[in-house]
């Protein structure tokens, strides 16, 4: 037993997640449309968490998701496997012509008063074809999974999520789900309506949810509490949603979120916060200095769900995840380029002097 979590001692994996594979082509400072060169990253919300779970915090993951057997299936499978996550793979073939393809995010990333722009061509994504019984789920299951970990990104691309959270659910595993509403995914599948109906009944099946305010207002159909207005490093509207949630879904035992005040595209207020057993435990308030924002989203549950499976009291694993989160936005990557020992030095109140 971990504070509020029943996790098991011991399997094969401590980690699952099941998402989409992307490739996200990134112009750094300039511009897209004025980019004559960019660099190639490996992502996918529910990947990132596994690889930086595997490569920063030394623990056993691995991914379920769609592969495209051309050469952009091939980087990508070489970048899972060079950040140790063990893969699950339904293989698709790509004609040449109409797909089935990677999904392409493409990204600048700004600077100072001018916003980073990302936007993303998802057309015939394979991850989108994915189906429940596209994997044998009782014999990945019964090999040992501690945690398992999906999100609204693929949800909102895929009709397999709701079978497998409560397959997840069943064999034993704690389950975590990552709201991370974007409407322009959910308003290909229906829009909010649809959004809500399915979300709802994914987060039935879920121990731990991740997301923020609107997430929670548009994925879940949670209003805030009315007249309150404040800035957006104060917690009490995220806590009266919270007593909401666990009403509306007495089965959620954690509720995390980050918090993000943006100055400009290069300097973030940055926190983060928990409600677990009806206590909240918020870290501290710290300035980024960001370089890389695309992907940082996925840095905080990494080191939150590693304090939880390694036992860590709430208020050490909520500092392990905000630390992680912040680091993660200094690295030109989607995934993690931090150490276990930098994330635990900044956790513990270290600063950024040079090391010799």
């Amino acid at each position: 037993m971990t504070g509020p979590l029943q996790i098991k001692p011991g399997g094969e994996f401590d980690f699952l997640s099941l998402g989409g594979l992307v490739i996200r082509i990134d112009t750094g400072l300039v511009p897209f449309r004025k980019a004559t060169e960019a660099a190639i990253h490996v992502s996918g919300a529910e990947f990132n968490t596994s690889a930086n779970m595997s490569d920063c915090f030394g623990l056993r993951t691995a991914v379920a998701s769609a592969m495209v057997d051309y050469p952009v299936g091939d980087l990508v499978a070489e970048r899972v496997k060079a950040m140790g996550v063990t893969p699950f793979y339904k293989h698709f073939r790509n004609d040449g012509v109409v797909g089935p393809n990677i999904a392409t995010v493409y990204s600048d990333r700004g600077i100072g008063v001018r916003a980073p722009v990302v936007f993303y061509n998802r057309a015939n994504e394979a991850a989108a074809m994915l189906k429940a019984d596209d994997f044998d789920w009782k014999a990945i299951f019964d090999r040992g999974i501690r945690w398992f970990h999906s999100g609204g990104l693929f949800a909102a691309l895929s009709d397999t999520t709701p079978a497998v959270l409560a397959a997840a659910r069943a064999s034993g595993a704690v389950v975590s789900f990552d709201l991370n509403y974007r409407a322009k995914l959910w308003n290909a599948r229906g829009g909010n309506e649809v959004a809500r109906r399915v979300s709802s009944e994914l987060v039935r099946n879920v121990d731990v949810l991740v997301g923020n305010e609107e997430d929670m207002q548009l994925g879940l159909g949670i209003s805030g509490p009315e007249g309150h207005k404040a800035g957006a490093l104060d917690t009490t509207a995220f806590v009266a949603m919270i007593e909401k949630v666990v009403k509306e879904f007495p089965n959620i035992k954690v509720v995390a979120t980050t918090l993000r005040e943006v100055h400009s595209a290069s300097r973030h207020s940055w926190s983060a916060v928990v409600w677990a057993d009806g206590k909240v435990y918020q870290a501290p308030v710290t300035e980024l200095d960001v370089y890389d924002r695309v992907g940082g989203g996925d840095g905080f549950a990494p080191g939150l769900f590693f304090g939880l499976l390694s036992g860590a009291p709430l208020e050490e694993a909520v500092r392990l995840g905000w630390a992680h989160r912040a680091l993660l936005t200094t690295f030109p990557s989607d995934t993690t380029m931090a150490s276990l020992s930098q994330v635990k030095a900044l956790a513990t109140g270290g600063s950024a002097r040079i090391q010799r």
